[in-house]
């Protein structure tokens, strides 16, 4: 029986595959699937991947052409058998060979729909340093389960909302329960995923634990410059919430989301600014933007 499924995305890793393949395979729980999938990577990624296949079973492969993350890991998603899923970035790295043993026998002793954790990020190539608090924990106790709603309010009251998905444990079960998927297309997509799949939540638990290091590098969708595809893509997550549910939770998000988008956003060429305000403008989003941020991104050098 397949305890855990792990989702591995590839795309021009080759540099990292090994460390990553390895601190899986070296994992003291060995009930585990790891399913990788080339999303049309040009380096020799797949020539590492199916090294690792000659050597142990439990890995799996599948290519697709480029399509971005998103449909990659849905791709994984369709072939998994676990009980609970990890979603990994394939230049990520478990740091403590009990990792998904520890993470495992706390999501099914408490019978979780998911377990949210801690990690720790590193940078090299000169890559831009990611704001991610991935350290949110300490807000709660473990051992007792959580409301989504209530979750995400506390933490974006306490600005430490996290949406990346390789700081959970997620049940299978529950997964197909609420029918969740990837949005395909656009990047930050875990902004809406981990949104949606916390609000459905009834049953989240917290571990104090930090076993995973999360590296940024130059690139990565993470450690390249800020551009007009991440705003648009946030205005996409924005508009598929308020499609999911028009409520004050979502309004919290959006405003909590937009303004340090648009904030951020100075950054972008002063001629792609029109067409990405007036987006926002259109959907009503200004009054989430703010007057500070929406000065910042038309004025700040």
């Amino acid at each position: 029986m397949v305890k855990v499924s792990v989702i591995l995305p590839i795309y021009n890793v080759a540099s990292y595959l090994d460390e990553t393949i390895g601190s899986l395979l070296n994992q003291s729980l060995k009930e585990i699937e790891i399913i990788a999938v080339n999303d049309g990577s040009t380096d020799h990624s797949e020539a590492i991947v199916r090294k690792y296949m000659q050597q142990d079973s439990r890995i799996s492969y599948f290519y697709q052409k480029n399509q971005g993350q998103s449909v990659a890991r849905n791709l994984a998603l369709q072939h998994a058998t676990g009980e609970f899923i990890y979603m990994m970035d394939s230049d990520d790295v478990l740091g403590d060979p009990n990792a998904l043993q520890i993470y495992y026998e706390y999501a099914e002793k408490n019978k979780a729909d998911f377990i949210f954790f801690d990690g720790d990020t590193f940078s090299e190539d000169n890559a831009n340093r990611t704001t991610w608090n991935t350290k949110r924990t300490h807000l709660v106790e473990e051992n007792i389960p959580y409301e989504g709603e209530y979750l995400l309010n506390l933490m974006l009251d306490k600005r430490v909302h996290n949406c990346v998905v390789w700081l959970l444990l997620i049940d299978r079960n529950y997964l197909n329960h609420i029918g969740l998927e990837f949005y395909p297309g656009i990047i930050h997509e875990d902004e809406l995923f981990t949104t949606i799949l916390t609000l459905q939540s009834h049953s989240i638990y917290c571990l104090k634990q930090s076993f995973i290091k999360h590296r940024i590098r130059s690139a990565s969708t993470m450690g390249l410059r800020y551009t007009k595809r991440n705003m648009n893509c946030y205005l996409t997550v924005i508009d598929e919430l308020f499609n999911f549910q028009n409520s004050p939770i979502i309004r919290k998000f959006a405003k909590y989301t937009l303004s340090k988008v648009f904030y951020t956003g100075h950054q972008i060429p002063f001629t792609e600014k029109p067409r990405v305000f007036w987006r926002a403008a259109k959907s009503g989003y200004l009054k989430y933007i703010g007057i500070k941020s929406s000065f910042v991104f038309w004025f700040k050098p």
